[in-house]
């Protein structure tokens, strides 16, 4: 048997480690990192401590203990984390070739550091997870954040590959869009499988691990090819200057030495399909406070309902302002909308999830049941001093558990 041993960074409360575990024992977490430096109380953490244990955890901000504690980080082959979605822009290069250096916050860069430290020691795989958002980025110069990332994992030795996955494309119970993104340390099968077949519409449909995962069609005969050329801060600078309205990115990719390999690839399924009604608890087992009372109702109403109409910004400006209605209450026969950290609550919202009930009441939903759409056990967030607010905002920044365990799968097969 394969021993994997996994170090989960930006852990939340363990949806990495729970998709993995689930995929296979072979998995093995040696140490994680949770730090929510908006927060004292640090909820996540406590519920990730109480679900997993203290031994190999650490509740700090990772970018210290790169700064002071590194030692503390142990080996591993398999680097994982859901990190954020920031401006990965090269700030500066560091003297005597000590690497990159973005801007002070931006967690990316805390990756590249342990890989970059790591030396010859640096794990042979990385799995992160990202908004899609991430492959157009930002819209003054599209795609330049992941071409940044691309080059700055090509040059620490890495081929990469990368897929745009929603999970109710799957059969997953919610409609979440997020990029998957793979790395591969020179050696390994899958480095020499993308090394021999990189540029081939084979290899991203069918033939990567990504592909393999998740059945897929090419919508096209040949994926676009291109080189990124220029130091990291070259291309912080000049990739995709002049505003172009489009990525040169699709949604599914290889990388090795650099030479882009991209393709738009869509979703082949014809398994069960998992709907929002299937995780909603009995009726009489719903607190009340999760009841719409019937006063407030309108108020629900108007803001899911379609808005064409002038506003006016507090500096006296005027504009015209437009949105599409959204279905209320939700469908039950479908997955569910994607889960947003604005999800707790009982204000009227636009986007916080509403269903009606047999006896024909409005109401929202519950920890649990957004538990459950994101495919963490029941009661997984439940925890003394941690709100039915929080637990709901930590759920929207959370993944979906199903799709790491079927990505994991594939990957132990691959190793």
């Amino acid at each position: 048997m394969k021993r994997v041993r996994v170090v989960e960074l930006f852990a939340g409360v363990g949806g990495f480690r729970l998709g993995l575990e689930q995929a296979g024992e072979e998995y093995k977490t040696v140490w994680s990192n949770q730090w929510e430096p908006a927060t004292k109380a640090q909820p996540a953490s406590r519920i990730y401590v109480a679900r997993f244990g203290e031994k190999g955890h650490s509740n700090e901000d990772i970018e210290k203990v790169i700064e002071d504690n590194f030692k503390q980080i142990p080996a591993h082959d398999l680097l994982v984390g859901g990190f954020p979605c920031q401006d990965y822009s090269v700030a500066r290069t560091l003297s005597k070739a000590a690497g990159l250096i973005g801007k002070k916050g931006v967690l990316w860069w805390s990756i590249y550091t342990i890989l970059r430290r790591m030396g010859d020691k640096a794990p042979k795989y990385v799995f992160l997870e990202n908004v899609d958002r991430l492959l157009k980025s930002p819209a003054s110069q599209r795609g330049r954040d992941f071409a940044v990332m691309l080059a700055s994992l090509s040059d620490l030795g890495y081929a990469v590959e990368w897929r745009v996955v929603n999970a109710a494309d799957y059969g997953f119970p919610q409609r979440r869009r997020r990029v998957f993104i793979l790395g591969y340390k020179k050696g390994t099968r899958m480095y020499k499988k993308i090394q021999k077949n990189n540029g081939t519409s084979s290899l991203l449909s069918t033939e990567s691990v990504m592909a393999q995962a998740f059945e897929g069609v090419a919508v096209e005969m040949l994926p676009k090819v291109f080189t990124i050329e220029g130091t990291p801060q070259a291309i912080s600078k000049d990739f995709s200057h002049g505003s172009p309205k489009s990525s040169p990115f699709s949604n599914a990719g290889t990388m090795i030495d650099r030479v882009v390999s991209t393709m738009k690839v869509d979703s082949v399924y014809a398994g069960k399909r998992m709907t929002l009604g299937e995780v909603l608890v009995d009726e009489n087992s719903v607190p009340e406070d999760f009841f719409i009372d019937k006063e407030d109702l309108p108020k629900w109403q108007k803001l899911k309902g379609a808005k064409n109409e002038m506003r006016t910004t507090k500096a006296g400006h005027t504009y015209h302002y437009s949105e599409g209605g959204m279905v209320f209450p939700e469908p039950l026969d479908k997955p569910s909308r994607t889960i947003v950290t604005g999800e707790g609550g009982k204000s009227p919202s636009r986007f916080k999830h509403v269903v009606v009930t047999k006896s024909g009441r409005y109401r929202r939903l519950m920890p649990v049941e957004l538990e459950k759409l994101d495919m963490f056990p029941p009661g997984h967030t439940e925890l003394d001093g941690v709100s039915d607010t929080t637990r709901a905002f930590i759920m929207g920044n959370a993944l979906v558990v199903g799709v790491i365990e079927q990505i994991g799968r594939t990957l132990l097969k691959n190793v």
